[in-house]
């Protein structure tokens, strides 16, 4: 093992610490995730304000519809009857068209309301689950810096196949790089890194 080890130099481990840190700390993702979450609620009020304005549009041609409904009612009564029904039936008939119209546009905008609000709490998960992983990255990142600082061994996790890491010795500014296969048996593992430590 002692064939294996190699000098490390100090700044440049630190170094490399702290733009790990840096990339770490990096809450880009997440200021993202709040600004698609912001537009999002952005756009709910401006479809809510269409909604809003078709329904008072559409409550205007109920009423229109019902002054027609009168109008055919005395025109009923009239002598020209006939050409004045038919003239206000067909007038009806453009304003059932119209109401029938706005009711399919006002199904859309709700759907479309309905699918934004998805995409909101679809985004305020995200937002959550961001948060829990910086909270638990920082969390991993504390332990393993006492962790490091307790035994004076650097674990390596870019590799899974196999236990690996360096054990530093401040005194002597050194670092020995180890391995252990995963075939090895964990208890056997731990003494060996005691020992190292």
């Amino acid at each position: 093992m002692a064939n294996s080890a190699k000098r490390v130099d100090f700044q440049n481990l630190v170094s490399l610490a702290d733009d790990l840190l840096g990339v770490l700390k990096n809450k880009k993702d997440g200021d993202g995730l709040v600004q698609s979450l912001e537009g999002a609620m952005l756009l709910q009020s401006s479809c809510r304000s269409d909604v809003d304005e078709t329904g008072r549009v559409l409550e205007d041609y109920e009423n229109k519809i019902e002054a027609c409904k009168e109008k055919i009612a005395k025109s009923k009564e009239e002598t020209d009857l006939d050409a004045e029904l038919e003239h206000l039936q067909h007038g009806l008939d453009e304003k059932l068209q119209e109401e029938h119209l706005l009711r399919q546009e006002l199904r859309a905008i709700s759907e479309e309301l309905i699918g934004f609000e998805h995409q909101r709490v679809s985004i305020e998960e995200r937002t959550k689950m961001i948060k829990k992983r910086e909270k638990d990255l920082t969390r991993t990142r504390n332990l393993l810096s006492l962790c490091a600082s307790v035994t004076n061994i650097i674990p390596d996790f870019e590799d899974t196949t196999k236990i690996s890491g360096v054990v530093v010795d401040r005194n002597k500014k050194k670092a020995e790089k180890f391995e252990f296969e995963m075939t090895e048996a964990p208890l056997d593992i731990c003494n060996k890194l005691w020992k190292m430590a």
